[in-house]
């Protein structure tokens, strides 16, 4: 079977801080990931296209992003960043969509996780750039925490139009072994037919050094019902994967929580739920 993958990222340090990569604990991931890296990693994994998604919330970030997916044989969608709260929002991704490769930009995130507002989501200035991504075609990749899950129902709820793709299923509390609230949220968030969920994750969210595959099962499973096979997708979250698993290992472990499911419902979750989701194409083969 030739996979989707939904979610990873790039950066190269030498344009770029990633101001995010602090502490000793991320020590591994201070330093450049490239495309090429990736590559090798999927040719392992057996990932035949992928869904790049932006790290940091910088205008010449996407871009860039673009014009790598323009030239990729693998990079079938950017999730890139704008300014949510601008006025001109608009019109900054209309210029997006006329950049060499602007048309693999397929969705937009901000790192709502990191915002100190639970509340951030549901601002009116929020609020109408999300109706702007909508009206531009385009989804909106979520990044909370599990306490930000009400203010993500509550924003989905207020623009219908437009599909909200929970990262990382909402970052469970995975390493504690507890699963409410969080799953109490999740299921909220996905009685709301505009959501789907990526099966992403989930090892950085257990004990990176000690996790093992039933940790993760539960939250697995929670998902599955709550969204089912055709609103969930597969992601690596390669490189930020590595501080627990590698690539190869995420794609094991997936395929193991996800055993139980029928040949139609894990072709959903391993393609047709991104393919649909962000407009990725199969190619015939894999990445060479």
């Amino acid at each position: 079977m030739h996979l989707i993958d939904a979610h990873h990222h790039l950066w190269d340090l030498d344009v770029r801080d990633q101001d995010w990569i602090t502490g000793p604990e991320l020590a591994p991931l201070r330093r450049s990931f490239t495309l090429r890296d990736y590559e090798t990693e999927a040719r392992s994994a057996g990932i035949a296209a992928s869904v790049l998604v932006q790290t940091v919330a910088v205008a010449e970030e996407t871009p860039e992003f673009l014009s790598l997916a323009a030239d990729s044989a693998l990079v079938g969608a950017v999730v890139g960043w704008t300014d949510l709260t601008s006025p001109g929002i608009s019109d900054a991704l209309a210029r997006l969509r006329g950049l060499p490769g602007g048309e693999f930009l397929r969705g937009i995130r901000h790192q709502v996780q990191s915002e100190p507002d639970p509340e951030w989501l549901t601002r009116p200035e929020v609020l109408r750039g999300l109706r702007a991504v909508a009206a531009a075609g385009l989804v909106y990749d979520v990044l909370v925490q599990s306490p930000q899950l009400p203010a993500a129902i509550r924003a989905a709820a207020a623009v219908p139009e437009l599909t909200f793709v929970l990262d990382h299923l909402g970052k469970p509390p995975i390493s504690t072994h507890t699963v409410e609230p969080w799953s109490a949220g999740l299921r909220r968030f996905a009685t709301l037919p505009n959501t789907v969920g990526k099966l992403s994750g989930l090892a950085t969210e257990a004990d990176w050094k000690a996790w093992a595959v039933d940790d993760l099962r539960p939250y697995a499973e929670t998902a599955l019902e709550a969204f089912g096979p055709d609103r969930l997708m597969f992601g690596s979250d390669w490189p930020v994967c590595t501080l627990a698993a590698r690539c190869t290992d995420v794609v094991t472990y997936t395929q193991t929580l996800t055993a139980a499911l029928n040949e139609t419902e894990q072709a959903a979750v391993w393609s047709g739920t991104a393919g649909r989701v962000y407009g990725v194409t199969m190619p015939d083969r894999r990445v060479p």
